[in-house]
């Protein structure tokens, strides 16, 4: 008689359960965005027109910018509150000096430096002071949104130069500048992520950074960097958003840290870090695209609007929570 003790397998149907969930948590984004799609269609019959998507991409592309800055920081298991208090000191400053007279790539220039400083403050404040990234992002919004009330003097930046709304309004090949803009940094950001050293690097540090500090990453400096991308995707998704409005004001984009967190979220990024991609990130901002688009068509009130998105929330942290506890 063999003592050797015979491995335990699956019955078929226990297999084929298991085989569809993970089809379903592996692609369930993709399906939910189809569902979407077609309900919009049917719902709204001109919702596949060719403007109507470009409509949608451009009014979103600011959004999707900031998530992906968002994307690589909650990897590396942060949080960035302040990226809204940024995305309108990017809008204020850039408009500011439009109106001065200074050169668009010089005020450009000066725009996106203002969100690497941000996002340096950031991130030396967390890897450095070690205060929870919750707390200072939360007290930098504070700062953030204070310095540009004051530097604007509380009041809006109007740009009567035509030229000044190209990023936000022109077009380049028939497609918005701005789609061309999110299109270019949702690609570099699943291509550093995925197929650099840098991008291995961050997911290690989320998954564990005790044990990526001993294997001999710069963990400080690393986690310090997702927070200078994120406040340049800020200040650059700002610049757009004040280009096609030809106004800058530092009281936008109240809601842009929640709403890029949601997109994230939904995009099945783990708020336990070490899990995520920008391309899923992308499809999240589609599914809160489509959805805010369909809202909007058939008229259903604002404040219902926050209930069904804060229950996609909900419900998109629910699932990673799910799927963590079947791993």
């Amino acid at each position: 008689m063999s003592n050797s003790i015979s491995e335990p397998t699956l019955s078929p149907a226990r297999s084929r359960k298991t085989s569809v969930t993970e089809i379903a948590l592996r692609y369930g984004l993709l399906i939910v965005l189809f569902a979407l799609i077609a309900v919009s269609q049917a719902l709204y019959p001109r919702f596949l027109d060719v403007q109507n998507i470009k409509n949608i991409l451009s009014q979103n592309a600011p959004l999707g910018i900031v998530a992906v800055g968002m994307t690589l920081v909650m990897i590396t298991r942060g949080f960035d509150l302040s990226v809204g208090a940024t995305y309108a000191a990017g809008a204020t400053v850039f408009a500011s000096l439009a109106v001065a007279g200074w050169p668009l790539w010089a005020a450009a220039s000066v725009t996106l430096l203002v969100g690497l400083i941000a996002g340096l403050i950031n991130g030396t404040v967390i890897t450095r002071i070690n205060v929870n990234p919750f707390v200072a992002t939360l007290g930098t919004t504070s700062v953030f949104s204070g310095l540009a009330l004051l530097y604007s003097n509380s009041s809006p930046f109007v740009v009567s130069d035509k030229s000044f709304s190209f990023i936000g309004r022109g077009s380049v090949l028939g497609l918005p500048v701005s789609i061309w803009i999110l299109g270019a940094v949702l690609i570099v950001g699943e291509f550093v992520l995925r197929k650099t050293v840098y991008g291995r690097s961050l997911y290690a540090i989320g998954g564990n950074d005790e044990a990526s500090r001993l294997a001999g990453l710069p963990t400080s400096l690393l986690r310090t960097s997702t927070y200078v991308i994120c406040g340049v995707c800020a200040s650059l998704g700002g610049m757009i958003i004040a280009s096609r409005l030809s106004i800058g004001q530092a009281d936008i984009g109240s809601s842009m840290a929640l709403d890029s967190i949601a997109v994230v979220v939904i995009g099945g990024t783990s708020l336990m870090g070490g899990e995520g991609s920008v391309w899923r990130s992308a499809i999240g901002l589609l599914i809160v695209a489509v959805l805010t688009n369909l809202l909007d068509s058939l008229a259903v009130d604002s404040n219902y609007q926050l209930v069904i998105k804060g229950t996609i929330v909900v419900a998109a942290v629910a699932l990673d929570a799910f799927a963590r506890s079947r791993g």
